[in-house]
């Protein structure tokens, strides 16, 4: 009994995220009408000793992440950097390759900090338009933006400062370049692979004599490219965030060393000192700073265009990174309270009889994310509940805990794109288009990255290499 309570939260919550309520309203509902079925006298206590204090919890460690992330996002777009980046793209590597030019583009945006939300909209006008010239089915362009955008550059390649790679550092102690071989290895499995298969999709319906498609909706106007900034230059903040982010995950262990105490004297307000533990913070640090530098380099090398709109903009930003938080941090508190009640036990010991550490891990991960709809939620709620029993099972079997940090982000944004995954339903309404239409190549790149995780476990066990 107590197992089936865990799964109707759990389908309750996916239900609710599936038909488009609000998961921050309807997580702790699913969590605690699983309390209430267990012990109804438990409902208040568990609300304001777990299900508040992991949510609150969350939201300290990962508000700015998201919030500096869309700032960035923003800065980019109205700066016209995004536009340029894109034409700059098409023009180098050509409209016949429309599939790459797309993945290309979105895979540098999102590599560079961008919010995969916002991707979407950048990349929109321009993939409509190449698709439109080069007659290939507007059907199909969710695909190739979800794989560039949704995949490799999200949690694989090593040092994204996507949440689905920063989110592991916490629990590990790792940083957001953990593996940088697998990672890279994985990432390459995911483009190969998906590139082939949109290829494919692209000639069948080519063979058929399909084309763009008429009686489309929300199809975007002819944008013009002129007074578009340099390419160049609209790279350069990309340069400096990943560049940024890479130099100061290293300095600053350097700079605080193991620990940190700024003593109460300096801070009279505070009777005790103020201690941070560097290696739980150093991932998240760097981040912040990469992100913030990369926009005050925007700032300056585009005041003009960006000036005039900056503070309507930003505004919209820190909207959309505070809801993106606080649906997170609620899916957050939500596994914090199921890991809690006895069903979850039945559960964790039926995952632990999977033998081997990496698969466990993986499965677990990848599992939640899928019921919860999201990558960074179903993350977060494997490693609140289970991230002790991954660290003690790698260690048993001396695998490193970079290796770990890597098969966990990867397997979080495995099965995390089902049909109500909050981007996913983004990526259709921007473009125009129904699941019924576009999600066949949407769920072939969910299961080839869900494919590329096991692929990594594999590589690693035959190369060793990490």
């Amino acid at each position: 009994m107590s197992f089936v309570i865990v799964l109707a939260a759990l389908a309750f919550l996916m239900f609710a995220a599936y038909r488009g309520y609000s998961v921050i309203l309807f997580a702790p509902i699913a969590a605690l009408g699983a309390v209430l079925l267990t012990a109804p006298d438990a409902v208040a206590p568990v609300f304001s000793g777990i299900f508040m204090e992991k949510m609150v919890g969350f939201v300290k460690l990962y508000f700015p992440v998201f919030m500096l992330g869309a700032v960035f996002g923003k800065v980019i777009e109205l700066s016209g950097f995004s536009e340029s980046i894109v034409n700059a793209a098409i023009r180098y590597i050509g409209r016949s390759r429309a599939n790459a030019v797309i993945v290309a583009v979105c895979a540098l945006l999102t590599y560079g900090g961008v919010s995969l939300f916002v991707v979407v909209f950048a990349v929109y006008p321009f993939a409509a338009e190449l698709y439109r010239q080069s007659n290939i089915p507007k059907r199909l362009m969710p695909g190739a933006i979800a794989l560039g955008a949704f995949s490799f550059t999200m949690d694989s390649l090593p040092g994204t400062p996507q949440i689905q790679n920063i989110i592991p550092t916490t629990f590990f102690k790792t940083t957001s370049w953990a593996a940088p071989v697998l990672g890279t290895v994985g990432s390459l499995f995911i483009v190969v692979v998906g590139l082939s298969y949109l290829e494919w999709r692209r000639r069948a319906a080519l063979a058929r004599g399909e084309g763009y498609g008429t009686s489309l909706v929300n199809e975007p106007e002819r944008v013009a490219a002129t007074s578009l900034p340099h390419p160049a230059l609209a790279l350069l903040p990309l340069v400096v965030v990943g560049v940024a982010n890479f130099i100061l995950t290293r300095m600053i262990p350097q700079w605080y060393g193991d620990s940190f105490t700024v003593p109460a004297e300096i801070l009279p307000g505070v009777h005790t000192p103020v201690t941070a533990t560097i290696k739980t913070v150093v991932a998240i640090w760097s981040v912040e700073a990469a992100l913030l530098l990369g926009i005050v380099v925007v700032i300056v090398t585009a005041f003009r265009r960006v000036s005039s709109r900056f503070a309507d903009g930003s505004k919209a930003a820190v909207g959309g990174a505070l809801l993106a938080a606080m649906n997170t941090a609620s899916e957050y508190g939500f596994g914090g309270v199921i890991a809690a009640l006895p069903g979850f036990i039945v559960v964790s010991d039926a995952l632990k009889s999977i033998p081997n550490p990496l698969v466990n891990a993986a499965v677990s991960v990848s599992s939640l994310a899928g019921i919860t709809g999201s990558a960074s939620g179903g993350m977060s709620i494997a490693l609140a509940a289970m991230s002790d029993l991954f660290i003690k099972g790698a260690q048993a079997a001396q695998i490193p805990l970079e290796v770990l940090h890597r098969v966990v982000s990867m397997a979080s944004g495995g099965m995390d794109t089902l049909p109500h995954n909050g981007a996913v339903i983004t990526l259709l309404a921007v473009t125009g288009l129904t699941h019924k239409e576009s999600y066949r190549e949407i769920f072939a790149v969910t299961v080839i990255k869900t494919l590329a995780v096991f692929f990594v476990i594999g590589f690693y066990y035959v190369t060793d290499l990490v």
